[in-house]
């Protein structure tokens, strides 16, 4: 009996579905030749290969990216001197470890006895400097210290084998 009746629901949905189409597919057909007759499109050709160019950074014959370009004249005038150098017998002190840039002025000391000092946050903590004092990978020394910056003067390569003194200031941060 069951498999009457699933003959039976078989047969009508086979003559339901027989009745919903006349099997002709002519409006399909007619949409498909439309199609191709249309014109063609044509395909751009592949753009040319852009050849890299590698560059080789040499630090020592370039600036530092962060820091402003030196004047031509006052870079002309200097190369050749022979007279500037770093000091290579000099025994390194803790903070020309670390890029001049990573420092930040933060405050002053006074003593009487002993002068000015600057502290300076950087290299793992915060440091007491005074006129003298190296720091900075470019053989930095301090020539002086104000309530408001240090000066310091770099010994850098200048690319042709001689050394430039480059001039350089750490303003005091202001707190926000």
């Amino acid at each position: 009996m069951k498999k009457m009746m699933r003959f039976g629901v078989l047969a009508a949905m086979t003559a339901v579905l027989a009745g919903c189409g006349d099997g002709s597919f002519t409006d399909l057909q007619e949409y498909m030749d439309e199609v191709r007759s249309r014109p063609r499109g044509k395909i751009e050709p592949m753009p040319k290969e852009v050849v890299y160019e590698p560059f080789t950074y040499r630090a020592t014959g370039l600036r530092s990216p962060f820091q402003p370009p030196l004047k031509l004249e006052q870079a002309r005038q200097e190369r050749g001197n022979t007279g500037v150098k770093p000091d290579e017998t000099r025994v390194q002190e803790f903070l020309e470890g670390f890029n001049l840039e990573s420092f930040v002025m933060v405050g002053t000391l006074a003593n009487h006895k002993e002068g000015a000092y600057a502290l300076v946050r950087g290299g793992d903590g915060v440091h007491r400097v005074k006129v003298g004092d190296y720091m900075g990978r470019n053989h930095g020394r301090i020539i002086s210290i104000t309530a408001d910056a240090i000066e310091l003067v770099e010994i850098v390569p200048d690319g042709e084998g001689g050394w430039l003194e480059r001039p350089h200031t750490l303003p005091l941060q202001e707190r926000s």
